[in-house]
């Protein structure tokens, strides 16, 4: 074989198995990248607004998604269990979806994330 095609054949194993390796078993992927345009309250905390890098990670049966800030000097970072509630097909688009509390604060409830085949319920 020549040079070049072993190149191609190798780049597109690895483009296949990152591709692979983007999602678990249940057909979400572990990181994500999530913007808040105004403060947000997940779980018990309030986040305030900014980017965040969110993992999600399993501990024994639940779900769990971490909400770490990034850009900034002293990251906030917040726990929060979701449940994960499966899609008919892959999401075609991210969406984040907020109730407004009592104290006029807005809630987040759900997050749904672009090719995924669950949506994380809070």
């Amino acid at each position: 074989m020549r040079p070049r095609t072993v190149f191609i054949i190798v780049a597109c194993i690895a483009l296949a198995a990152l591709c692979s390796a983007s999602q678990n078993p249940t057909g979400i992927a572990d990181r994500y990248m999530i913007s808040f345009g105004e403060q947000v309250r997940v779980a018990d905390h309030l986040l305030p607004a900014g980017s965040y890098q969110i993992r999600h990670v399993m501990e024994g049966q639940e779900h769990i998604m971490v909400f770490r800030q990034v850009g900034v000097r002293n990251p906030v970072e917040v726990r929060a269990k979701c449940n994960l509630v499966t899609l008919a097909s892959k999401a075609e688009q991210s969406q984040k979806i907020f109730e407004v509390n009592g104290a006029n604060e807005r809630v987040l409830k759900e997050l749904t994330f672009k090719g995924d085949l669950a949506k994380h319920v809070f």
